[in-house]
């Protein structure tokens, strides 16, 4: 299955940059991720549980950052295993480009499924990749964007915590 889409986030591209490579900001990004372990350089240990239909898995698999273009661009591929229920891979292109005061996110996502989840059927899989990618990048974007100042009074902004952890 093979996807496009793009962001606009609200924050300088060194700041999303920055972000890409950030294991804590990884971790919180990944739906169902239960650990995340490692370097960029050496890439991460990562676990995730997730429900794809009526099958529950939980993966172990490596997450590695590719084809690096210093503050342009990367490939996230991520691999993992979930015993009996089959495998998982994929990958996603990430392009950055400069866009007024905030940065336009363009990436591809391309996965491919195996196992007992690869016989649920390409629609169930297709619209799981969808909502997986659409989750990541949302999380993103949430945690790069600076942050809600019109929060109601009691309650801490939601937006921007990576940017205030390196502001």
């Amino acid at each position: 299955m093979q996807m496009n889409d793009s962001r606009l986030i609200a924050a300088p591209p060194e700041t999303v940059w920055a972000a890409l490579f950030d294991p804590q900001v990884l971790k919180a990004c990944v739906p169902g991720c239960e650990e995340l372990t490692g370097t960029p350089a050496d890439g991460f240990e990562a676990v995730v549980t997730q429900k794809v239909g009526p099958v529950k898995a939980r993966f172990t698999g490596l997450v590695t950052l590719t084809d690096i273009v210093p503050g342009q661009g990367c490939t996230i591929t991520g691999e993992g295993k979930g015993g009996a229920a089959g495998f998982a891979k994929g990958s996603a292109r990430v392009t950055l480009t400069p866009e007024g005061e905030g940065t336009r996110l363009d990436y591809a996502v391309e996965a491919n499924i195996g196992g007992k989840i690869a016989q649920l059927g390409s629609r169930i899989i297709d619209g799981f990749v969808r909502k997986m990618a659409d989750e990541f990048f949302d999380r993103f974007q949430e945690a790069v964007e600076p942050a809600d100042e019109a929060a109601p009074e009691g309650e801490a902004p939601k937006k921007g915590w990576f940017k205030r952890l390196i502001g």
